[in-house]
């Protein structure tokens, strides 16, 4: 295995590491030895093992028996390694695997599975949520992937519907409000939570439920009047995402989030911009707000906003012009990001990227750098 281990190390430092790389990891894990290291990155790779997809296919087949019905942990990563590369051949694999509380409980690792379409990816959640029960981890990150799935997730609808008196609430208002109109039958519980007439209401709960209160009824003035407030009183950055997300419909509130933009949290001041540009479509206050919590030197720290403000950048397009030479050069970069531990660093590292990517074809069409 000794051979192997310079492969992996090159890939979990490099964002453009040699394909050849790849392929020894590929190698390491589908070989007869176990290979805990190239494991762990394989999971991560995503397109970067497309090209080797038939041999996973056929290695995980073969990890699941004459039956098929194994699902232990080689079953687990060749299956995601699958889905992170978007082949459908790993469905029947994290079905099984959802049913015996195989698949992941990070939501780093769990998000890997997001490669595949929102439909499949809702089944397979919907019997993961309906396995797990109580269970802290399983809800937690199905919920996380039944909101990435929008509208697709309608069919989970009255399971999650089912969380909002549990201590999984906002994960599934979350859920809720991207699935929209499909999910209107939990318009009354929302407004509910949202107005405090819920005994769990509380702490940001009444934002997200006036938001998701919003999404599923068309009818923004439970949202306006509850994120408003918020941002009014002080409790600004549980209220100003949603703000946000009501554009110009929050106009009404555009002073106070102009004021926000001055405030000492690096996070206030990230949703205080975007949300005065989609308030208003004003991008000159906003630009040079989010520009500054751009850091080039950013190691993936949770904690400051820089990949939020990238986004933002990007959203807010050619005017946002002036980050277009800071984006190249952080894109530029041959090193990935350090913070993250290493079971996510390439998941972290590969949606940095994609954000600066994406922002920089938002602003400059045809000058993104492609990694």
């Amino acid at each position: 295995m000794t051979g192997r281990d310079p492969a992996v190390q090159a890939v979990l430092r490099q964002r453009r590491p040699d394909p050849a790389c790849w392929d020894a990891v590929v190698d390491a894990v589908c070989s007869e030895g176990p290979s805990y290291g190239a494991e762990r990155v394989l999971v991560q790779a995503g397109p970067a093992v497309a090209r080797h997809a038939d041999r996973i296919a056929r290695d995980l087949r073969r990890q699941q028996g004459l039956f098929g019905t194994a699902v232990g942990h080689g079953v687990g990563v060749r299956a995601l390694a699958l889905a992170g590369a978007g082949d459908l051949r790993a469905l029947p694999a994290l079905h099984r695997l959802a049913e015996h509380g195989g698949l992941p409980f990070n939501r780093p690792e769990a998000r890997v599975m997001a490669g595949l379409p929102p439909a499949e990816l809702t089944a397979v959640m919907l019997t993961k949520l309906r396995r797990d029960g109580d269970g802290y981890h399983g809800n937690t990150t199905a919920l996380d992937l039944l909101a990435l799935c929008g509208v697709a997730a309608a069919p989970a609808a009255d399971d999650v519907a089912r969380r909002l008196n549990t201590q999984f609430a906002y994960d599934a208002m979350r859920v809720l409000g991207r699935i929209g109109p499909p999910a209107a039958a939990t318009a009354d519980r929302l407004a509910a939570y949202a107005t405090a007439r819920d005994h769990r209401s509380g702490g940001p709960y009444p934002r997200r439920a006036a938001w998701a209160h919003w999404k599923v009824t068309g009818d923004p003035t439970l949202a306006l009047d509850v994120c408003g407030a918020a941002v009014r009183s002080g409790t600004a950055s549980h209220g100003l995402p949603f703000l946000a997300d009501l554009g110009p419909q929050a106009a009404v509130h555009a002073a106070p989030v102009r004021r926000l933009m001055e405030s000492p949290g690096a996070w206030t001041r990230t949703y205080a911009a975007y949300a005065y540009w989609r308030i208003t479509g004003a991008p000159d206050p906003a630009v040079p707000v989010l520009l500054a919590e751009v850091d080039p030197a950013w190691t993936g720290r949770p904690d400051v906003p820089v990949q939020e403000a990238v986004r933002r950048l990007g959203e807010i397009g050619a005017p946002a012009a002036a980050a277009v030479p800071l984006l190249r050069r952080i894109l530029a970069r041959e090193e990935r990001l350090t913070q993250p531990w290493e079971n996510v660093r390439i998941l972290a590292d590969r949606a940095y990227v994609r954000t600066l990517t994406e922002a920089l074809a938002r602003i400059a069409p045809g000058r993104a750098q492609q990694s």
